[in-house]
């Protein structure tokens, strides 16, 4: 496929994956109160796993010497992207607001460069990082409503700090995907959320002893579906694969897109309306991802006019 259309592929994959991790957060609020945050990510993990299964388990044993080899970074990608994040983000919707929630995990694209920078040596471009920083300011338009001296009102506490720890380890999460070992998607899923429900388990359980896990509802069993496969097997499958088109950069830049889909979500379920600051902050996620774009196709041009290997790579390296 070439180039251009690959890359829209992938924005277009990422805008469905943000859809999903929007409504994964609009979930653990919403279950705050019936499900402690441990069962919730356990039972998440539990139903992945439980879709993957029948798709993955011959493969794990068919690629079993690639398992071998790469297990520190099966190991290491789980524990970030699948039991921190997860972890820290569930309980940290339990003592914080929504707002400073988004606003926290919008330092994410940013988080991505500066990593990438000190742990993979990798410059971004300077459109790169104005990109960035555009789609940024769209999520702070959206989340403070237009008016940025609100910031100085938000409370902060040690529900900011778990969701900021939750950033950092998603960014680690997206910069190491390029050290995956070569397993199948499926397969490689199956293992990281295994991680998951194995690391889960114990507080989960402990959660039910103490009598935190009451009175599940329909509601509450729907969510668990909800988040066992959307954001998930379905979200997961499809970000690490746009991540390995597009680049951690720019692929950590996807998460800017979860406040626009907030506020549509929230139109079209809660009737709420659009307001200006949400077409303005809309522009600038929109502006910003565009002028990604933009630096991706300048930088693989240079590829289809000189042939393979001309090409320079999507990030510049020392």
């Amino acid at each position: 496929m070439p180039p251009r259309k690959s890359h829209a592929r992938a924005y277009l994959m990422l805008g469905v994956v943000m859809a999903f991790w929007a409504g994964n957060s609009i979930v653990g609020r919403a279950m705050r109160d019936d499900v402690g945050p441990f069962t919730l990510s356990f039972m998440r993990w539990f139903i992945a796993c439980l879709v993957l299964l029948p798709l993955a388990a011959r493969k794990v044993w068919a690629e079993r010497a690639i398992i071998r080899a790469g297990w520190l970074w099966i190991a290491i990608l789980g524990a970030l992207g699948v039991v921190l994040f997860n972890a820290l983000l569930y309980n940290g919707l339990r003592y914080t607001t929504a707002t400073n929630a988004l606003l926290l995990q919008a330092s994410i694209p940013a988080m991505v460069l500066a990593v990438d920078r000190v742990l993979e040596g990798t410059r971004a471009p300077a459109l790169q990082v104005a990109a960035v920083l555009l789609s940024t300011l769209g999520v702070v338009t959206i989340v403070l409503r237009g008016d940025l001296a609100a910031v100085a009102g938000l409370p902060i506490g040690r529900g900011d700090a778990m969701i900021l720890i939750a950033a950092l380890a998603w960014a680690l999460y997206i910069v190491f995907l390029r050290r995956k070992p070569a397993v199948s998607p499926a397969v490689f899923l199956l293992l990281t959320f295994s991680l998951g429900v194995l690391t889960m388990a114990p507080p989960a359980l402990l959660e039910t002893l103490e009598g935190r896990n009451h009175g599940w509802s329909l509601r509450d069993l729907g969510g668990f579906v909800y988040v066992g496969i959307f954001p998930s097997v379905v979200a997961f499958y499809v970000f690490n694969a746009a991540t390995e088109q597009l680049g951690p950069a720019r692929a950590g830049q996807g998460i800017t897109l979860m406040p626009l889909f907030g506020a549509l979500l929230s139109t079209w379920l809660l009737g709420e309306r659009l307001e200006r600051f949400h077409w303005i902050g809309m522009a600038m996620i929109l502006g910003g991802i565009v002028l990604a774009a933009l630096v991706a196709r300048r930088r693989t041009e240079p590829q289809n006019a000189g042939g393979a290997g001309a090409a320079p790579p999507l990030e510049d390296r020392p």
